[in-house]
């Protein structure tokens, strides 16, 4: 017997094009977004999926506010954040590189939904550039290694509500305190971060993203307590 086509890999940084629409066919609101990242013909695969994600469950938390999606690159978790939750007003997408295609992606989610129609701004410049507040809700897809630290520091000096999925952990620049004797360092260093949102302060919730899209899948979410 001959194989079937091969998986269609939630993981996969190939990029989702016009080909892929037919994997999208209902109208459900995940459905639609899969789509237009299809027509915009230049995002890797996994980004859908890591900012769906991230931002359903941020948004069962939190909503309002304005959205800062610190090395944000293609913009689709800000983006994502507002179709979410009428009620935020903006997003600022910031990084000290937005890919070339990043217009592609806006564009074609702006064609999906007018509404959001300059609602997202994107900011060339290091995260530690804007100011942030304590209404915004802060978002990082895997921001590598210790800019996930600054993530988590720049929003909790603003006392602003927080949701990071880290990647790409550093022994070497991140913290892992004394854990490593039972732990290994990735977790070692999430584990740290979560134990200093606690400590400045922050209910803390920790989840997971479904594995099959990403093993870096430890999602950080933390808010002031009252």
């Amino acid at each position: 017997m001959g194989q079937g086509p091969p998986a269609f890999s939630h993981a996969s940084r190939s990029r989702l094009t016009a080909y892929d629409l037919a994997r999208f066919p209902s109208q459900t609101l995940f459905d639609r977004l899969g789509r237009a990242v299809c027509s915009a013909g230049c995002l890797p695969r996994k980004e859908l999926y890591e900012s769906w994600e991230l931002a359903r469950r941020t948004r069962r938390l939190f909503r309002g506010g304005r959205v800062v999606d610190l090395c944000g690159g293609h913009g689709l978790l800000a983006h994502t954040m507002l179709l979410l939750d009428h009620s935020s007003s903006s997003a600022l997408v910031v990084d000290t590189a937005v890919p070339p295609s990043a217009h592609l992606v806006h564009e074609a989610v702006i064609q999906a939904w007018p509404r959001l129609a300059g609602r997202v701004t994107f900011i060339v410049a290091p995260m530690d550039s804007v100011a942030l507040g304590a209404d915004d809700v802060v978002v990082s897809c895997h921001a590598c290694g210790a800019l996930t630290d600054q993530v988590l520091s720049l929003a909790t000096a603003a006392r602003a509500r927080v949701a990071v999925l880290p990647c790409c952990h550093d022994a070497d620049t991140c913290d892992t305190g004394s854990l490593t004797g039972w732990v290994e360092p990735a977790l070692a260093i999430d584990t740290m971060r979560a134990l200093r949102l606690d400590q400045q302060g922050y209910l803390v919730w920790t989840q997971v993203i479904p594995a099959e899209i990403t093993q870096k899948n430890r999602l950080l979410i933390g808010a002031p307590r009252p």
